[in-house]
């Protein structure tokens, strides 16, 4: 089946995950999707990604996080940049998500990378999403 916005598609397959309390949600890989499942990891809302051969093509497995009353981690998750609709912002115009306690996803110049990380490097990029 063939996926017009693949960032969408990740975020929607992870939302609904979410909520539906699964503990590993599965998608198809590409270097794009593993860099944003590195970021979530790094910042907090999920435990881990691996990437898996499944006959023949990779997979990329994300584990989702929960707190201690089975909550989800993750609250929310928008896409913001859109293949028809490409949200750039220069450094300075970075925004931040929820007064500061979510994260905005870039895609710069320099890699992937969280709204604080492209602050402190001065470039901004590509806003691919918003996570709360």
């Amino acid at each position: 089946m063939s996926v017009t916005d693949p960032i969408s598609d990740m975020l929607t397959r992870i939302r609904n995950s979410s909520k539906a309390g699964a503990k590993v949600v599965q998608m198809p890989h590409s270097s794009l999707r593993s860099e944003i499942a590195r970021v979530l990891k790094k910042e907090g809302y999920v435990t881990d990604f691996v990437t898996e051969g499944h006959e023949g093509k990779k997979v990329l497995c994300v584990h989702l996080k929960y707190g201690v009353d089975e909550t989800p981690v993750i609250r929310g998750i928008r896409r913001i940049s859109k293949p028809g609709l490409r949200r750039y912002v220069p450094a300075t115009k970075i925004p931040r998500v929820v007064g500061g306690m979510g994260i905005a996803v870039l895609s710069t110049s320099r890699g992937v990378m969280t709204d604080k990380e492209a602050r402190v490097a001065k470039v901004g990029g590509d806003v691919l999403c918003y996570v709360w």
